[in-house]
């Protein structure tokens, strides 16, 4: 039985979407919001870049570039997970691309659009259910007047749902394709085999069609995305928890001055402990020491350390 390796990992992404143009028309066409009649029906990939490095996503960040038939741009990145400078980092790839496209004295007229796509493998904006987000320039006030030039996607993999897009099945089965196969899939999902461009995606991501040098470098990749997965999770958890801290100081202060007989609804008083609680455990968990802890928290020791036992898969130190 075939063994298969995750699409999202920098080597397989770039296999199959790197090297095979089809299956990224295929892809794209199912994807971006493209206007009836202006398909895409080939593409050439475009020289990868240098682009400066950042100090965190400089690892998790995989990206395709390349130009269609009318001219348009494209940008297709993978985010293993996000950070507010994939945005930037996407914004500033596709404002280069369109600058780039004429020379010194030549017409605007010739410049054609780019369009940014950027899968997202977790979540991002918490405030809804939509999975898909789509970015132009547009009057606040009018929303039919629109500025073409720059176009972004952002799609959120951990919030996709295949019922929510019944009537687009390709685009249903590439996004199941990138989040239901990962690293040791053996079975395959029912339903993706029924797409001719899937069963070659997922040919392409066997295991036994890697070199064993390959396979080094597409397990090197994860080390390096777990590696800057905790640095970054460390440097959110010690942002949230001071934050936190200084917004519990002025609530304090605020409800003292106000008096006790209003004090905090009990509701906010239970959120704001629990948000305390996950912050704490996500600063353990990134090894933060328990002095650090206690440091922005305002809780002691004693504290701390009942909330670790309450939760079984935390251990104190």
């Amino acid at each position: 039985m075939a063994r298969y390796l995750d699409p999202k990992n920098d080597l397989t992404f770039k296999r199959i979407f790197g090297e095979h143009p089809h299956l990224l028309v295929s892809f794209l066409n199912a994807l971006m919001p493209l206007a009836p009649g202006r398909r895409i029906e080939h593409l050439e990939y475009l020289l990868p870049e240098q682009l400066p490095d950042n100090p965190l996503g400089k690892n998790s960040i995989v990206d395709v570039k390349c130009i269609d038939n009318f001219g348009r741009h494209f940008i297709v990145e993978m985010q293993m997970y996000w950070s507010e400078i994939f945005k930037s980092r996407l914004v500033f790839n596709a404002s280069k691309a369109y600058i780039r496209q004429i020379v010194k004295g030549e017409s605007y007229h010739l410049l054609q659009p780019v369009y940014g796509l950027g899968i997202i493998n977790n979540t991002f904006d918490r405030e809804t259910d939509e999975f898909y987000h789509h970015y132009q320039t547009i009057n606040r006030y009018n929303t039919d007047e629109v500025i073409e030039g720059l176009e972004f996607v952002l799609i959120e993999l951990e919030k996709f749902k295949p019922e929510k897009w019944p009537d687009r099945q390709m685009a249903v089965s590439w996004l199941r394709f990138l989040r239901e196969i990962e690293d040791q899939t053996q079975q395959v999902p029912a339903g993706l085999l029924e797409s001719k461009e899937i069963k070659e995606a997922l040919a392409l991501c066997e295991e036994g069609a890697f070199t064993a040098e390959e396979l080094e470098i597409y397990d090197q990749y994860w080390d390096r995305i777990s590696t800057e997965k905790g640095l970054n999770d460390q440097a959110q958890a010690e942002g949230l928890a001071e934050g936190l801290a200084k917004g519990l100081a002025k609530g304090l202060a605020e409800g003292r001055a106000e008096g006790e007989a209003k004090g905090l609804a009990e509701g906010e008083a239970k959120g704001r402990a629990e948000e305390l609680e996950r912050i704490i455990l996500s600063a353990y968990q990134n090894k933060l020491p328990i002095e650090q802890i206690q440091a922005f928290s305002g809780l002691n020791n004693e504290d701390i350390l009942e909330i670790l036992k309450r939760n079984s898969a935390h251990q104190p130190y």
